[in-house]
């Protein structure tokens, strides 16, 4: 039971609004479909949830899609190969997250018999699931009574109870609030309904905080400007590094790749070969650190934005007559049909990389 308080807002108003007005997405359930007795599928939640950390609902829709249509249960997704899950993650940004899906599919299949736990406490026993994603999957698809806070909650519940305090430091009281806020009856749409309304009406600028249906017990709008919240402490400017990128062409349309280590940065993930930078570290940038002796010719450089640095990458091409042997040790490298590049598990960078030196190479790749 949640009791309701003078600081503490009725979540009835935001029900009924999200009654109305929510997204319709492809992992949701409506509350029509749940009117008509229909379940959440937890696959389907903790897949979306996942999917979402520090990625929009547009750039995710596809990708869900795409996983669905090839492994439509956790089973299917525990018994798939590990470098076709990474293929298929590539573009979608931080690789461990793709790392942590399969090995949490294997637990939840060899460990739990298929079936996802239905507490918060069992969803954190499984690889890769935190304290929000457990909150999400117990409340969205197991109807649990958690609180569930993502930066879209953070923004409504700073507005709501006006908290000064800056991010991240003022994590655990917002939690405290949205804890105090959820429902008891239907906490999942309670949990879906906030985050709608951060995304559509709380939004960062320019709320329509008219049409909101916390407006009457918002602290930020009786007393301030919505705007200024949540107050956040000064980002430290980003560091900048340098590396470098071969990408070798062999007379008869393959490219050098390799495979880098499990750990680290973009771990797993396919690449061609690169000096050795890192987000505290620059690698070499000249072509005398080419992974072996060629006509090398500069194609420009090529900057990727990670999460705490960016990365500035001067990429080389040589054409190749006589293809090297791989190197099938550390490095995992083999030569693959540029043909062939769209089904490889290539970053974003490193597509940038390859397209910098051969412009049509993904448009052939489509071809």
């Amino acid at each position: 039971m949640t009791i309701t308080t003078l600081d503490t807002p009725s979540a009835k108003p935001l029900l009924d609004w999200y009654d109305r007005h929510h997204r319709d997405l492809p992992w949701r359930i409506s509350p029509g479909m749940a009117t008509r007795g229909v379940k959440p599928d937890p696959y389907r939640v903790w897949l979306s949830e996942v999917m979402l950390q520090q990625t929009t609902v547009q750039a995710v829709k596809p990708y869900f899609e795409k996983f669905l249509e090839r492994w439509p249960e956790v089973t299917d997704l525990a018994a798939a190969e590990n470098d076709a899950v990474m293929a298929a993650w590539a573009g979608l940004g931080y690789y461990a997250r793709a790392r942590n899906l399969k090995k949490c599919a294997e637990a939840v299949a060899k460990e739990h018999g298929g079936v996802f736990p239905d507490t918060e406490e069992g969803l954190k026993s499984l690889p890769g699931i935190g304290d929000y994603t457990a909150a999400a999957v117990a409340a969205i698809a197991f109807n649990r009574q958690a609180a569930v806070m993502d930066g879209n909650v953070e923004r409504v519940i700073s507005r709501l109870y006006a908290i000064e305090t800056p991010l991240p430091a003022a994590k655990p009281a917002m939690k405290a609030k949205v804890a105090l806020l959820t429902p008891s009856g239907r906490p999942g749409d309670f949990a879906q309904a906030m985050m709608d309304l951060g995304a559509t009406i709380c939004t960062p600028k320019r709320p329509a905080c008219s049409l909101c249906p916390f407006r009457n017990a918002c602290q930020a709008l009786k007393h301030s400007d919505p705007e200024l919240f949540p107050v956040k402490a000064a980002k430290k400017e980003k560091p900048v590094r340098h590396g470098a990128a071969f990408v070798a062409v062999s007379g008869d349309g393959e490219i050098l790749l390799r495979r880098r280590a499990e750990s680290g940065l973009l771990g797993g993930m396919t690449e061609v070969p690169t000096t050795a930078w890192t987000a505290r570290l620059d690698g070499e940038t000249s072509s005398a650190a080419a992974p072996f002796e060629a006509a090398w010719q500069a194609c420009g450089t090529v900057i990727h934005v990670f999460t705490h640095f960016e990365l500035r990458l001067s990429i080389w091409r040589a054409a190749i007559p006589a293809k090297p042997k791989p190197n099938d040790g550390v490095n995992d490298e083999w030569w693959e049909p540029v043909t062939n590049l769209e089904a490889q598990a290539l970053p974003t960078i490193m597509k940038k990389a390859i397209a910098a030196a051969i412009p049509l190479a993904f448009k052939t790749a489509k071809a």
